[in-house]
């Protein structure tokens, strides 16, 4: 017998509706870029769901979520005790909303505990932060999420979590829903991941590869370009330290992908075919390539600036107006940032600078204020004044995508990468740790769309010949040529046929309904 309908009082229809709505819990690694990429991402996902259809809460540590949104988070009513081995932790659940995208209105943001004691003193070591952190995670998470679903009245349907929450997988488990897993990184990063167990099987090893650095990795990975080699491998793979809390859980991430109801990643198809076939058809049959995320936003928004996680007032330096009175035609300045979290050793800045002044390359620098009277050689800056830009941050997805840019000297981050081929620049190549050497090796000898530092680390003579092969030589012209049909094949991914599109909308489908991507 159906129910009688007509006997319901509105609010009780609503409050049905409202019990129906689905509640996508988004577990963010509050470091790097990774928050900031997952937050592209959901907001995507808040813009094509109707706002009837799915609400998200956002799940990061206090300082992660007020760099992401826009409007500080103000606590609810609701405060969570989680208590490690070492101290009691109060972290107060927060909601944010803006009102200036109705997407955002569709997402709240959950603080969840940094992990780290209070009156703790840290000692320098490597990921300390990570560690105390990852530790606290699982319970940090559980509490937060248990906060989350009475705060909104709806029980949580769905788990989107960075991938490196091999956790969310017995988290999703015990609510019996979905789990999505994004990578923030390429397939063949994944892949190294995927296949860790197999290389030090087949390989005998249990610490360094000392001696077999330059054998080919599609030996072992079917649809890896022949180029990778083992050494360009990401540290916690094969060497480094194989036993650190970190590479723990990158070996237990590996081994939780097939797994997953989807495994969504910042890439797009066609830029690493063979082995994204391979991955879909051998391991993971829900693999869905969604990016580059940043022409996604800017397809759904007309802008750059809306980039999740770009500092507001995202041009004070007055970067792309001094970009707009350099040389269109051909491109002539060279753009220099390795990333957020690496600074390199001062030799190497020495180095950048004096081949900045001794090539006159019109310049955009973007680096850490803090290391620019100590890292610098002195009068770099008056004497450079009306050649280039330093500066402590640059609006880098519009910088690259103004004609004016015609080199890009990186640290190979795979965002980097992306933003690079959006904007149809060459790169120079200088890889510090994790994807980047593979990322590395893809732009200069897989695509062909830049060079790699020679020997490993940046020389002033090196350099000044890579920015001149790039800026005036034939070399450059033939990277360009590449680099904008690469462009154009990412533009073509997220057309309303592409690839990307269609995963993105597979993706939709998971968290809205609950079911696996057919």
């Amino acid at each position: 017998m159906q129910p009688d309908t007509t006997s319901m009082t509105q609010p009780h229809l609503q409050q049905q509706q409202q019990e129906r709505r689905p509640h996508v819990a988004v577990l963010a690694f509050p470091f790097s870029s990774h928050a900031a990429s997952l937050l592209t991402v959901i907001r995507h996902l808040a813009s094509a769901a109707p706002a009837s259809t799915a609400v998200f809460s956002f799940f990061s540590t206090h300082k992660s979520n007020r760099s992401l949104f826009p409007i500080p988070p103000q606590p609810t009513t609701s405060t969570i005790t989680t208590t490690t081995t070492t101290t009691t932790t109060t972290t107060t659940t927060t909601t944010t909303s803006s009102s200036s995208s109705s997407a955002f209105n569709m997402i709240k943001a959950y603080d969840v505990t940094d992990g780290v004691p209070e009156g703790y003193v840290f000692h320098g070591k490597p990921q300390e932060d990570i560690g105390l952190f990852m530790r606290a995670a699982p319970e940090g998470f559980r509490k937060a999420m248990e906060a989350a679903a009475v705060d909104s009245g709806k029980r949580i349907t769905c788990v989107v979590a960075d991938a490196f929450f091999w956790f969310a997988e017995e988290i999703a488990a015990e609510l019996r829903v979905p789990w999505v897993a994004f990578w923030t990184s390429g397939p063949s990063s994944l892949a190294a991941h995927l296949y860790t167990d197999l290389l030090r099987n087949k390989l005998h090893i249990t610490d360094g590869i000392a001696g077999l650095g330059d054998e080919r990795l599609n030996d072992f990975i079917p649809g890896m370009s022949n180029k990778m080699r083992l050494k360009d491998l990401p540290e916690g793979v094969l060497f480094g330290n194989l036993e650190s809390p970190f590479s723990h859980m990158l070996l237990r991430m590996g081994r939780s992908f097939p797994r997953a109801t989807a495994v969504a990643l910042n890439s797009f198809e066609e830029l690493d075919l063979s082995l994204t076939q391979h991955l879909k058809s051998h391991h993971i049959p829900t693999l869905l390539s969604i990016g580059p995320l940043n022409l996604l936003h800017l397809q759904l928004h007309g802008t750059h600036n809306l980039v999740a996680g770009a500092p507001r007032g995202s041009d004070e330096y007055g970067c792309l107006p001094w970009l707009d009175n350099q040389k269109p035609a051909p491109a002539s300045v060279a753009y220099i940032s390795f990333g957020s979290v690496t600074v390199p050793p001062r030799s190497e800045l020495v180095a950048i600078a004096e081949a900045l002044e001794a090539s006159g390359v019109p310049f955009i620098w973007s680096l850490k204020e803090e290391v620019w009277d100590h890292g610098l050689p002195d009068g770099f800056l008056g004497r450079t004044r009306e050649q280039g830009m330093l500066v402590p941050w640059a609006p880098q997805v519009d910088i690259l995508s103004h004609g004016a840019v015609g080199a890009f000297v990186t640290h190979c981050g795979w965002s980097s990468l992306l933003e690079g081929i959006a904007g149809g620049v060459p790169m120079i190549c200088r890889p510090f740790f994790g994807d980047q050497r593979l990322n590395g090796r893809m732009i200069g000898d897989v695509l062909g769309i830049g060079l790699t530092v020679e020997g490993g680390a940046i020389t002033k003579e090196g350099l000044v010949r890579s920015l001149g092969m790039i800026l005036n030589g034939d070399e450059g012209k033939r990277m360009r040529e590449i680099v904008r049909h690469l462009r154009l094949q990412a533009g073509k991914a997220l057309s309303p046929t592409g690839s990307s599109t269609g995963n993105f909308n597979k993706l939709l489908q998971v968290i809205t309904t609950g079911a696996p991507p057919c």
